[in-house]
């Protein structure tokens, strides 16, 4: 699903030359392992064009400045997550800065607590500090949430606690329900989920998006990550938050004259995801136990979590990122296997990590095509 070229960073070091070849190489593969099919602008407007028929009525007009088709969205998102109220945002990085300022505001507080491996700190160049004027503090900077104990104990004071659901760097890594709901309640501050990726959530926390977005006061989905939408996000929390979200969107530049094509790839992207979720979650599973059996004789390598917690989880194996990468291209190139996607350099020299997504592609692949395409791999190591 991801395919995002900023949210790969082998690919963004690598050069556009890298990327070009990627993206031939995998539109050519005739399995998948990892995501799905990269389509060239032809093949995107064209599968648009066939999937908006049924997301929504394309002789009504297009949107003007937030309505129309994208007010049609955020009415589906807060009905889907129970919420009063829904804002569409162009980006989820302008989204989530929005909402951390509108709790720092109402309460006085320049402090916002996230994780350390959060998207805000990662992936965003800490806008929230640098446009916001806000400051981070970490309850924990153990790759999991916060636990009751941390919360109760952290002795900064803060204005919103940020929960990344899963948390993304930590490996897709969920708590509990019960975990969930324990630090939820610790929490005398606002909660805000930091929810891209709360779509695929439900079935490792066992209870409905609704529950699940109630327990927070305000919640960020993404419409790209998983949904494989153009792009865009949403804010959801109760009225006043959400008019607040609006009148913030247009200052930082995100009312944009028209974003239907976004707001259509996104209802799309809802009507034939959301169903199919459960089947990546529960095949992801199968994926990494094939994965984790396959590499068991690799010093150092390493399927985490195992099982997933959603439908996406890493890869870890001893070779440098450039050698991996130079091995997968070649696997598509000359046998059509698609295994994975970017790899990146850790910490530790000679390690490298890389992100697999099963989505539908995925589906048609047994533990034995697993283990086949894996020794395939590692023989061009």
């Amino acid at each position: 699903m991801d395919v995002n070229e900023n949210d790969d960073p082998a690919a963004a070091v690598a050069g556009p030359s890298v990327q070009e070849r990627r993206f031939a190489a995998l539109r050519g593969c005739e399995r998948l392992l990892s995501g799905t099919r990269p389509q060239n602008l032809r093949e995107r407007l064209a599968a648009l064009t066939a999937e908006a028929e049924q997301a929504h009525d394309l002789d009504r007009r297009p949107d003007f400045y937030g309505d129309g088709v994208v007010r049609a969205l955020e009415e589906r998102v807060a009905a889907l997550l129970g919420a009063a109220d829904a804002a569409f945002f162009p980006t989820g990085t302008m989204a989530q800065q929005i909402a951390m300022r509108i709790w720092a505001d109402r309460r006085g507080e320049r402090n916002v607590a996230l994780h350390p491996l959060s998207h805000p700190e990662r992936h965003e160049r800490r806008a929230y500090a640098t446009l916001g004027g806000l400051h981070s503090v970490w309850p924990t900077t153990e790759p999991r949430i916060p636990t009751p104990e941390e919360i109760r104990g952290f002795d900064e004071s803060y204005a919103v606690l940020t929960l990344e659901l899963p948390l993304r760097e930590a490996g897709f890594v969920l708590p509990t329900w019960d975990e969930l709901t324990a630090t939820v309640s610790a929490e005398d501050a606002p909660v805000h989920f930091d929810g891209a990726r709360l779509w695929e959530s439900t079935f490792h926390l066992g209870h409905s998006l609704p529950e699940i977005a109630a327990l927070a006061d305000s919640v960020y989905v993404s419409f790209y990550k998983t949904l494989g939408g153009v792009s865009g996000a949403a804010l959801t929390g109760d009225r006043e938050f959400v008019r607040t979200a609006k009148a913030w969107r247009h200052r930082y530049g995100g009312q944009l004259f028209q974003q239907w094509p976004a707001a259509l790839s996104a209802l799309a992207g809802l009507d034939r995801e959301l169903p199919r979720l459960e089947s990546y979650v529960t095949h992801a599973k199968v994926v990494a136990a094939a994965l984790a059996e396959a590499l068991a004789a690799v010093p150092g390598a390493r399927v985490f979590p195992e099982p997933p917690h959603t439908h996406q989880f890493q890869v870890w194996l001893p070779y440098p990122a450039r050698a991996l990468d130079e091995a997968g291209l070649r696997l598509a190139e000359e046998s059509g296997l698609g295994l994975f996607g970017g790899w990146r350099d850790s910490a530790l020299p000679g390690l490298a990590m890389t992100e697999v997504t099963v989505a539908g592609p995925a589906l048609e692949w047994t533990a034995k095509d697993v283990t086949a395409g894996v020794e395939a791999l590692l023989a061009l190591l």
